[in-house]
């Protein structure tokens, strides 16, 4: 009897078991087909993949995605989350501008739906990614108490990774899939230090497990020792934007130092200012436009006088504006990092003029279809908020790609080499000082049978790689290559 009761206790905890896990499957379905978009205003035909979007709660933040599926083989597929910088700039920016699913086509008048086309170059043809408003505040992610937009990069990098967990909770079909951090800009702090984060989970034994094989950095700022004047000095003086004796000058005035300069420092330091006065700060092969209302200077060749037009498609690249931008001097710092607006010149993000995206996302039709909430609780989109009180509390970046390397974690550290925000120098600089092994020596690599850039690998399966003629987001202006080197880099080929 005692034997035939342990059997019915067996049966009932395998029964309970079960119930519990189609409970719990059923759950996470009806969660999926709540998340599920059908369609988007501005775009004709079916996706070529799935799409879903919606939130994910942090204790009390709501923190917003946009999930692509991979086109390719989604069982298989990398996935990988997608982070904007700023801090306080949206990943819409990286969906709508560099290498979403779509491009966006401009209509007039001024206000209308942009039209979307298929992005040919989308990093989705080869990944699934999830693009991550972060942290609360930024884009559509948000908190009902306005003290939690009181933050910095380690609480950023917990909020992000308590994120991952409960989103793999909601799509458990991709736990086995590698898992890859991404972004560029001030993600040169979020991706290292939320890839730190992600670690220690694992080692701490978090559930679900998250697969994670390594990070992406593009034109990201890592240390104070290689950003700001130390990068930007040799870029300019490589680039010919100032003399050879203005260079000489700096280097013996300042004595290595340009970004906390002392008197006779300051003013050669200003004869370079007035060298670089009305560049593009983010690829300085591209025409500025010196207000963001203003319209295009009729001197302007036809192409750039119809924003871009490629393919007859009139698909627009960004207008340009010239603002002092950050970091173009002082380095990222510990303490209080300023907002993109509050540098501005313009009371905008400077150098850009962010109209499309800025229509598309705050359209009522475009928050229904990707399950935003509305302007009436979380704001008006912006690219970069103004809301958040952000502090560079983790350091140097440098002691967290060591040690990631060191473990086995892949890196793939890019960089286009007409940005002047943050210059390749800097990048190119800080991956040497490691003091790895060069297994792969500087060299081109190709795309469209053309030299695209060049790279140089190192031991601890760290890749240091340009973008010939790209700037501070190179999906934007070499989506090609851009795609080319990415997913050969994910497919563990040679680029």
């Amino acid at each position: 009897m005692i034997n035939m009761d342990k059997t019915m206790d067996t049966l009932y905890f395998f029964w309970g078991m079960l119930l519990f896990m189609l409970l719990s499957l059923g759950s996470i379905k009806a969660a999926q087909e709540g998340a599920l978009i059908t369609y988007l205003p501005g775009f004709i035909g079916n996706f070529p993949s799935k799409h879903y979007s919606g939130y994910v709660s942090v204790g009390e933040k709501n923190l917003f995605y946009y999930l692509v599926v991979s086109e390719r083989n989604p069982s298989k597929d990398p996935v990988v989350l997608w982070l904007n910088g700023g801090p306080g700039c949206s990943s819409f920016d990286g969906f709508v501008y560099e290498h979403g699913p779509f491009n966006f086509e401009a209509r007039k008048p001024k206000g209308s739906l942009p039209i979307l086309h298929l992005n040919p170059y989308s990093w989705s043809k080869v990944s699934t990614i999830i693009y991550l408003d972060s942290p609360a505040g930024v884009g559509f992610s948000y908190s009902k108490n306005e003290t939690e937009y009181v933050t910095g990069d380690l609480k950023t990098a917990a909020d992000t990774h308590s994120f991952l967990l409960k989103w793999f909770g909601l799509y458990p079909e991709f736990l086995s899939n590698p898992f890859y951090v991404a972004g560029e800009s001030y993600a040169g702090v979020y991706v290292p230090t939320l890839t730190s984060e992600i670690l220690k989970g694992i080692k701490a034994g978090a559930k679900p497990t998250i697969n994670l094989k390594g990070y992406v950095v593009g034109n990201g700022v890592t240390d104070g020792n290689f950003d700001g004047g130390n990068a930007l000095l040799p870029f300019a003086h490589g680039m010919g934007l100032i003399s050879d004796d203005i260079y000489q000058e700096a280097r013996a005035a300042c004595k290595g130092n340009y970004d906390e300069p002392g008197i006779i420092c300051s003013k050669i330091l200003d004869k370079v200012d007035k060298a670089l006065e009305g560049l593009n700060v983010y690829d300085i092969l591209e025409p500025c436009y010196h207000d963001p209302e203003s319209k295009l200077n009729t001197s302007l060749p036809s192409s750039f006088q119809q924003l871009g037009k490629t393919n007859n498609k009139n698909i627009p690249v960004r207008k340009r504006i010239f603002g002092r931008a950050w970091p173009l001097w002082a380095p990222v710092k510990d303490g209080i990092v300023p907002s993109w607006p509050e540098l501005a010149v313009q009371g905008s993000v400077g150098c850009m003029n962010d109209e499309i995206a800025s229509t598309w996302l705050n359209d009522k039709s475009v928050r229904t279809a990707i399950h935003a909430q509305p302007e009436s609780i979380v704001g008006a989109w912006v690219l970069c908020t103004h809301r958040l009180l952000y502090r560079h509390d983790a350091g140097s970046m440098i002691p967290y790609h060591k040690t990631l390397t060191r473990q086995g974690y892949r890196a793939l550290i890019f960089s286009g080499d007409h940005d002047m925000c943050v210059p390749f120098t800097g990048s190119q600089a800080w991956t040497k000082s490691l003091g790895y092994k060069i297994i792969d020596e500087w060299r081109s690599w190709m795309s469209n049978d053309q030299i695209a850039g060049y790279l140089q690998g190192y031991e601890n399966n760290l890749t240091f790689l340009t973008i010939k003629g790209a700037g501070h987001t190179v999906p934007e202006y070499k989506p090609q290559e851009a795609l080319d080197f990415f997913s050969r880099w994910l497919n563990g080929k040679p680029i």
